[in-house]
């Protein structure tokens, strides 16, 4: 929780343009120990955590870390009450690939939503050849690519498209593409949250749920 909070209430902190001396005397708390805070030195107690979240106005659990829309909304389901719907699940995932197909569009770029949807179409093909091998009566000959080698040119296939992705998101040439002249505007969570008010709930609770995963893994890796 403390790397999340400090990041998060620095962030807020300067996004509202204040110094830390005024910010400590609205939250009424010493500058000193508003640094540590900031700075992940010292851990907040509950009544400061609620004070905080109506000072910036947003939800305590966008402030913990816990949902990255600044309401609330998208807290990922199953750290609430440990349950989730199977079809809400997978209603998410469908409109959250909607959603990123979408903000590529909104940009301009022809190629850059193209790319997008092949990324995803090659991960699907992937993971559907993985549960298709668990069948004992599958037949591999139905697919071009071997069992053996098949997953190898997945990887090298998606790595081509994410190199793909990088480069057309800037609006560059390179890799097959052609430059182009990309609107730019904000997509922050925040941004997205306002941009598509019926649609974000699925987007960040996705992007929550990905960034606690792999915030995990990273703390279980060793580095020797």
């Amino acid at each position: 929780m403390a790397s999340d909070f400090s990041r998060t209430l620095a962030l807020l902190r300067r996004e509202k343009k204040i110094s830390q001396r005024t910010a400590a005397a609205d939250l009424g708390v010493s500058q000193a120990l508003l640094s540590h805070y900031e700075n992940g030195l010292r851990e907040p107690g509950l009544s400061f955590v609620v004070r905080a979240a109506d000072y910036y106005g947003v939800s305590c659990d966008y402030l913990l870390g816990r949902s990255m829309a600044r309401d609330g909304s998208a807290v990922p389901a199953g750290r609430m009450d440990g349950r989730e719907d199977a079809e809400q699940e997978k209603n998410r995932v469908v409109e959250a690939a909607a959603l990123l197909l979408d903000l590529a569009g909104q940009t301009g770029s022809v190629q850059l939503p193209r790319e997008v949807e092949a990324y995803l179409s090659v991960a699907v093909y992937k993971a559907y050849r993985y549960i298709y091998m668990a069948d004992p009566a599958g037949v591999e000959a139905v697919f071009r690519a071997s069992r053996e080698q098949f997953e190898y040119l997945c990887d090298a296939r998606l790595k081509q498209h994410e190199l793909r992705i990088r480069t057309a998101a800037q609006g560059a040439a390179g890799f097959g593409l052609s430059a182009e002249e990309l609107h730019r505007f904000p997509m922050s969570p925040n941004e997205i949250s306002k941009r598509y008010p019926e649609q974000a709930g699925a987007f960040l609770t996705i992007l929550q749920q990905v960034s606690d995963s792999i915030e995990a893994l990273g703390k279980n890796v060793s580095i020797k």
